[in-house]
């Protein structure tokens, strides 16, 4: 079992880590209120906690989930730089220029896709890109089923990142559907062929192929 930090416990972080704790896991949500995220810790039962994000990075954890608005991601690479090294961070963020502002609209009009600016700023640690296409009441709803699952694609940097993406996908009863390394990830982003699609294996990689064929 792992040690996972939830760094940003909204509906994406806080379901995830919800399902991981119930898969075993132990987890630590963490936000910049953490007696905001008492009652989340709760309800995920005797494996969670809430914790500071300072305490999330000091403990030491195996992967660590960013759920935090897009534009938190510099300042928190830069914060906790010494915290991170060779963990796995699973990258669960979006670019949303209307949110996030001009830094947002710079990725998405970059040579690089959004997961490749986190991994170039968390330049120490192993990137995965996942859970940031499911919808979110897919995520909290359709998780530990037995079949007709829904599929999770993600990228990864390395074949470690690879091996723990795909177990924590797993773990938590979705089906985990590789796309490829991070600069393959492109597809995953906001208005791009699978963001926002909950579906079956079959149909995911069906997409994913017709995609690449054009």
């Amino acid at each position: 079992m792992m040690k996972i930090g939830i760094i940003g416990s909204g509906h994406i972080g806080g379901n995830l880590g919800k399902h991981w704790a119930k898969a075993g896991h132990e987890v630590l949500f963490s936000s910049r209120h953490p007696k905001e995220l008492d009652h989340l810790a709760h309800e995920a039962g005797n494996n969670a906690k809430a914790v500071s994000v300072t305490e999330a990075f000091e403990a030491n954890a195996d992967a660590y989930l960013l759920a935090t608005p897009f534009k938190a991601i510099d300042q928190i690479s830069e914060k906790y730089a010494g915290e991170y090294g060779d963990k796995v961070i699973i990258d669960a963020t979006n670019p949303y220029p209307e949110r996030d502002g001009e830094m947002a609209q710079e990725v998405r009009n970059a040579n690089y896709n959004a997961t490749e600016y986190t991994a170039m700023k968390f330049n120490t640690a192993k990137t995965i890109k996942a859970f940031n296409t499911i919808k979110a009441e897919d995520l909290k709803n359709q998780a530990f089923r037995h079949d007709n699952k829904l599929s999770v694609p993600f990228a990864a940097q390395d074949e470690e990142s690879k091996t723990i993406g795909k177990q924590l996908i797993e773990d938590i009863g979705f089906d985990a559907y590789y796309v490829g390394s991070l600069s393959d990830s492109n597809i995953m982003d906001p208005d791009q062929e699978i963001y926002g699609k909950s579906l079956e294996i079959d149909k995911l990689k069906k997409l994913v192929i017709e995609a690449r064929e054009y």
